[in-house]
Order: C-alpha cells, then sequence, then structure tokens
C-alpha cells in the first residue's frame, strides 16, 4: 500500500522542469524516502538503476576512474550489465549516500552530461552535509523530507483535499465547527499524535485498524536511532548526545520546559555537552526551539543559542519514550496524563517546522512571562499559545495589550475549543496548527482592516 505524500507532487514538478538539476532527498530514517522515490519512479521511467550504498558497496568502485558520468556509467555496467542506460528515459537512483558522499561529486558531470536524471538520498545527511555540499554546490537541487503531517495522515484516512480546504476555510471565515466536526477532527487528531507520522507506524494502523503493534514499531525505530548515534558519532560525544536523547521525553514533562544540561547526567555542565542538541537536529531526530532574547522582530539573530527547548522530530517517537503506564493509559484511554502539555506542545512544534517555520519561544528571566511559539509575517510578530488546560492566556494578553511589543498586535491559541476571536486573540483546535503558516498567507485581521 503507497501512502500519498507531499513529496509526490514536487517530484513530478521537479521532472517537469526542462532545467532540472540532480536532486538529493535528505531526511531522517524511515520517513518514506526511498518508498516515494521508487513509486515515482517506476511511474514515470522506463528503466531505474537503483544503488544502495550500505547493501552494495561493491558499487563504491564506480569512481575508480574519475567522476565523468561516462566513466562511472562504464563501471555500473561493468559490476551488473544487465542495468540498461537508456537517454531520457532512466533515473539513476543513488541510495544511502551517507555511506558514499562521494557520489556528489559527480552530480556536476551527470548534469553537464544532461542525458540521465539524477536522485540522491540518505538518512543521516545533515551529519556530514557539508561534504556533499563542497562536492556538489551549483549542481543540485535538495529537498527536505519529514515525515507524514497531519495533512498526509488525513489522505491515508482516505480524506481528499477538499476535507483540507473545508478546515481552512472555517480558519478564514472565524466558522465554529459542528460538535460532529469537533468531535471527528479531535479523534483523528489524538489518532495521530499516538501513532506520529512514520509511514510504517501508519500503514500498519490503517491495515488493522487499531494501535496493535505501533509501540513495537516505534520503539525499534528509537532502537535504531540510538545505533546510528553510535554509528555516526565520535568518542565521547556518542554517550553525551544518547544522554541528551534519552531525556527529552522527562523534560518535556515538566512546567518548564526548558532543556536543563545539569539534569542530563550527574555533574553534566553545559561545555561539555555543547553541539550535542544540533547534532540531533542535523540528524533529523529532533527539533529545537530556540529563546528569543526579546519578542521582537527580527528574529535572526535574536536569540540565546544556549537557551532552547527540544522536541522530537516526530510526535510519534515521544510518545515511543514514554513509562509503561502512560502508553497503556495514552493508547487504551487517550488520556495524555503528566504529558498532556508537552505532548501537545510536540505536535505543534512538529506541524510548525514541517510547514517551514522556524522555532522560538519567549520566557522572561523572571519567569512572569512565557510563550510557547511565534510566527511572523513581513510586519508582525504572532505570538503561538498551547494551552493544555482550560484557563486564562496572561502571557499571551500581555504580550498583545503592552506598548512594550509594538510588533506584536493579535496573537493565536490552541486548545480543545472550537474557532473563536475575541479581544485580538484567535482560538483555533489544535487539529488545525498543521494550516497556521497557510492561514496567515490568505488571513486579513480586523486589526488591520
Amino acid at each position: 500500500m503507497y501512502l500519498r505524500r507531499k513529496i509526490d507532487s514536487f517530484l513530478q514538478n521537479w521532472k517537469a522542469d526542462e532545467e532540472h538539476k540532480p536532486l538529493i532527498v535528505r531526511g531522517s530514517r524511515q520517513v518514506g524516502k526511498t518508498e516515494s522515490i521508487n513509486h515515482f519512479a517506476r511511474q514515470n521511467y522506463e528503466s531505474i538503476i537503483e544503488i544502495n550504498f550500505i547493501r552494495d558497496e561493491k558499487y563504491k568502485g564506480i569512481i575508480t576512474d574519475g567522476y565523468e558520468a561516462a566513466a562511472i556509467i562504464k563501471n555500473i555496467s561493468l559490476i551488473d550489465p544487465a542495468k540498461q542506460f537508456i537517454p531520457g528515459k532512466t533515473l539513476i537512483f543513488f541510495d544511502e549516500i551517507t555511506d558514499f558522499p562521494e557520489i556528489a561529486t559527480s552530480l556536476k558531470f551527470f548534469h553537464l552530461d544532461g542525458r540521465f536524471d539524477v536522485i540522491c538520498s540518505g538518512s543521516m545527511l545533515g551529519i556530514n552535509y557539508k561534504r556533499i555540499e563542497s562536492n556538489s554546490v551549483g549542481y543540485k537541487t535538495d529537498y527536505h523530507m519529514h515525515s507524514m503531517d497531519f495533512e498526509e495522515f488525513l489522505w491515508a484516512r482516505g480524506y481528499d483535499d477538499a476535507a483540507v480546504d473545508g478546515v481552512l476555510q472555517h480558519m478564514l471565515e472565524e466558522k465554529h465547527f459542528s460538535e460532529l466536526e469537533i468531535k471527528v477532527w479531535h479523534d483523528l487528531f489524538l489518532d495521530f499524535c499516538v501513532l506520529g507520522g512514520m509511514p510504517a507506524v501508519v500503514a500498519e494502523f490503517i491495515r488493522k485498524g487499531t494501535f496493535e503493534g505501533s509501540l513495537q514499531t516505534q520503539r525499534q525505530l528509537i532502537a535504531d536511532y540510538r545505533e546510528d548515534i553510535r554509528k555516526y558519532a565520535e568518542g565521547m560525544d556518542q554517550t553525551r548526545i544518547t544522554n541528551v536523547f534519552n531525556r527529552i521525553a522527562p523534560q518535556l514533562a515538566k512546567e518548564n520546559k526548558k532543556f536543563q544540561i545539569s539534569k542530563v547526567a550527574p555533574g553534566a555542565r553545559f561545555r561539555d555537552y555543547r553541539g550535542c542538541a544540533e547534532w540531533l537536529a542535523d540528524a533529523g531526530m529532533v527539533n529545537i526551539c530556540h529563546c528569543l532574547d526579546f519578542p521582537e522582530l527580527p528574529l535572526g539573530g535574536n536569540y540565546d543559542p544556549d537557551v532552547f527547548k527540544l522536541y522530537f522530530a516526530d510526535t510519534g517517537l515521544l510518545v515511543a519514550m514514554l513509562d509503561e503506564e502512560s502508553q497503556d493509559d495514552l493508547r487504551a484511554n487517550k488520556n495524555l496524563g503528566v504529558y498532556r502539555g508537552g505532548l501537545y506542545e510536540n505536535i505543534v512544534a512538529e506541524a510548525l517546522t514541517k510547514a517551514g517555520c522556524s522555532l522560538y519561544y519567549y520566557r522572561r528571566e523572571d519567569s512572569t512571562l512565557e510563550e510557547d511559539f511565534f510566527l511572523r509575517t513581513a510586519s508582525d510578530l504572532i505570538p503561538v499559545e498551547v494551552k493544555a488546560k482550560s484557563g486564562r492566556s496572561k502571557s499571551l494578553r500581555t504580550l498583545i495589550d503592552s506598548s512594550h511589543y509594538p510588533d506584536i498586535r493579535y496573537g493565536f491559541k490552541l486548545s480543545m475549543n472550537n474557532i473563536g476571536h475575541e479581544n485580538r486573540i484567535y482560538t483555533f483546535p489544535y487539529f488545525c496548527a498543521f494550516l497556521l503558516k497557510r492561514f496567515l498567507a490568505s488571513f486579513q485581521p480586523e486589526e488591520q482592516q
């Protein structure tokens, strides 16, 4: 069963461009890169030359005679004469190039040759991407693939684009969802929270109609990520990076979700762990949310690089890291327990990242004001509050009303509640988070009309 992905339309547009360059698809393991590329290839090419540098190490010798396209094709044919290179009808797919980044040097020559399309992919490309970048600068296109977002999950469940457009129209028109709509969308959203967006987990859930087996699949992925840390991190960094990875879930369960290195291991000091969070982010395992020095535009450079929150890049990973009691309660009763705030924040951080937004939060030094996330337009800074419990939005109200924050004129609140608008706060149900950036592109706030 193939699950529709957003990369599908990107690949079609890439191929349709007469000037298209070799493509590198980046993304963490098990997000569906290979499956999507092969699906596209079967639909569009007469011949597919797939080379996996982990599975078929013998192909690392194809650059023996240099990086010219003709030399590489000759050596591939020497290893396997059954492979057909048909000009204009062949896709060469170099998979797992993390284990053989040297092949990126050939992309320039394949582009200049022009007879064959080339796509490269790999699970840990972010770790040594500078090496690949220097080998192919100016002769490649990049695409960063994530695990499935909520929209892709809805496609997998049988919903079409019209259903998603309908949710967006509710937001733009400030139109209440009916009780039935709220229940259906929220139940779907909670399923997505529990499962995450890894295609194997989602496909298994659709086949069985239950959560049976999903936890085992998620935990195997966690084990694979830990193995990647051991394989790709160097020296003492392996232990430190693993320690940081293991402490993300417990710290998200706390009221103050700022990531504290002192809680990672006895005697842990920040200088010893510098770069560990960035390594995990480069590997595609986590998203970093930086703390703003002050909530104002521009955002670039307006943050403390040493103060941040860490969220899992896929919320299913957070779920898989929970203790046994929380696991049982969550899957059987949809009770989020002490992780409620962390889970909802994680899913919103994931949604914003997958929509192409950078993550920032703000916490005043005296802890009297804190805001979870921020979005921006050309002229406005928009605070986004994730409300795990009912109650007043004191920090959001302060940011909007105070003259100390001139870039902030209105804000968004995500909660269990229906769509609403009062005193410059626009409220949306949690399941609308994936549409916030799309919403902003067409939104005209009353405050500016």
